[in-house]
C-alpha cells in the first residue's frame, strides 16, 4: 500500500532534501535523498557536496532528538536501488522493542508497520512528526 501526501519535503537544499518515507507509516522515518537520481555512491559526489550532507544529516538528527524526542536512530544507505542516492534514518520507537534491536529487526517493523499502521490515528501522527520537523528546520 503506497500513501500519498501532497508534500513530501521536510528541507530542501540544491543537493539534497529530506522528506518523511511515506510507504512506511513510521512517525520520523526520513528519507535524505539526492536531488540529482544519476548518483547512487557516495563516491559520486564532490568534497563539499558531502559536507552539506553530514550537516543535514547532523541537524536532522538533532532534530529528531530535540523535537521528536527520539532516542535511537538506524542510518542506513544502500548503492543498489533504482531511486537513486538516499539515506534512511530510521527511528527507533518504543513499539518497536518486540522485535530486538538487531538490523534483522528493521525488516519485520516496517513489515508490521505497514500491515497495522496504515490507517487512522497513526497516518495523523506521521503527518504531524513530519510538520513538526519541517517546520524546525526551516
Amino acid at each position: 500500500m503506497k500513501v500519498l501526501f501532497p508534500d513530501n519535503t521536510i528541507f530542501e537544499t540544491e543537493t539534497f532534501n529530506v522528506g518523511q518515507d511515506w510507504e512506511v507509516p513510521i512517525e520520523a522515518f526520513f528519507i535524505i535523498g539526492a536531488n540529482d537520481k544519476t548518483k547512487r555512491s557516495f563516491k559520486d559526489f564532490s568534497s563539499e557536496e558531502l559536507h552539506e550532507l553530514v550537516d543535514i544529516l547532523k541537524n536532522v538528527r538533532i532534530a529528531m532528538e530535540q523535537v521528536l524526542d527520539i532516542k535511537d536512530v538506524y542510518i542506513f544507505q544502500n548503492e543498489d536501488t533504482e531511486h537513486g542516492f538516499h539515506v534512511w534514518m530510521f527511528p527507533r520507537h518504543d513499539w518497536m522493542e518486540k522485535f530486538g534491536r538487531k538490523i534483522e529487526s528493521v525488516r519485520l517493523i516496517m513489515k508490521e508497520a505497514v500491515a497495522e499502521r496504515s490507517e487512522e490515528p497513526y497516518l495523523s501522527e506521521v503527518v504531524k512528526t513530519a510538520e513538526k520537523l519541517r517546520v524546525h528546520l526551516n
